[in-house]
């Protein structure tokens, strides 16, 4: 089972950095993501993938043209909160708030419910129930906000699965489709997405993707866009942010020639979810 997703989101979207930390700063900056929605788009379908689109809700109510596109094109809508905050930052009334604020304004768009979610850098981290029942009392059915490993932005490295699982929280039950974790020479490494998916020459990356019999990618539109704008970064991160820009979109291009891609609805049926990992979030 590979899932194809997409973070919908600009190039200045970059998480931790305080010269675009503030979303009242974002409308100064040249937007580059309609014609990198539309490549992806035109790829996509020319593949005939199917997949799910997270996006920002500052995106949609700025550029709603956006979101009826993909939408229009049949692919699944889904929310990455409104504002692209890391979770663990805000307290529990700041993340309902923002969640609550992107799904609405996705719903008046689209006219559909909006059943996904994915936190910007997947920073729901250890001790964060409250971000589970968050998203439960909002109607959220599944997630996919868990990395199970450690990262700079937080990781989960103590979730215990790098598979689809329910997270058991309060008496309530939440289907999670974590980031997939690829085996290199008996090494877990993330490969799907991303930095990672810039970084890795293709061949590895076809190799690990054919050993996984669960693989959740996740791109975004600035990951294939060489033209961007480059933020002034600490060297470390301007690495991980732009590392990989030219060759990225034919990687991408061979990656969807090679193999067949779902969304995450069409995943959930194929799910035996009876017998999936659960795991209790206390």
């Amino acid at each position: 089972m590979k899932i194809l997703t997409f973070d919908i989101e600009d190039w200045y979207h970059l998480l931790d950095i305080p010269e675009t930390s503030n979303p009242e700063s974002w409308a100064s900056y040249t937007p580059r993501i309609h014609a990198n929605v539309d490549l992806l788009l035109e790829s996509i379908e020319r593949h005939g993938h199917r997949a799910t689109f997270f996006c920002l809700g500052w995106v949609a109510e700025r550029y709603p043209e956006i979101i009826r596109s993909i939408d229009a094109a049949g692919f699944e809508i889904a929310s990455h909160t409104y504002s692209h905050q890391l979770a663990y930052k805000q307290t529990r009334h700041q993340f309902k708030v923002d969640v609550t604020r992107s799904i609405e304004i996705l719903e008046n768009i689209t006219g559909k419910k909006v059943k996904c979610f994915r936190a910007p850098g997947f920073s729901i981290i250890s001790g964060m129930s409250w971000a589970f029942e968050t998203l439960l009392d909002l109607g959220i059915e599944f997630d996919s906000s868990i990395f199970p490993a450690a990262r700079s932005h937080g990781g989960f490295a103590d979730f215990g699965t790098a598979k689809p699982a329910i997270i058991e929280c309060k008496g309530m039950a939440l289907k999670e489709f974590p980031i997939s974790l690829g085996n290199l020479f008996g090494r877990k490494i993330v490969f799907s997405g991303g930095g990672y998916f810039r970084l890795l020459p293709y061949h590895m990356i076809q190799w690990m993707a054919k050993q996984s019999d669960y693989m959740m990618t996740y791109f975004h539109p600035r990951d294939f866009d060489v033209g961007q704008p480059m933020l002034h970064l600490p060297l470390h991160r301007s690495f991980k942010s732009y590392v990989g820009l030219k060759s990225a979109y034919s990687k991408f291009e061979r990656l969807m020639a090679n193999h067949a891609f779902t969304d995450l609805r069409a995943a959930s049926a194929i799910v035996n979810w009876q017998d999936a990992p659960r795991v209790l979030i206390a």
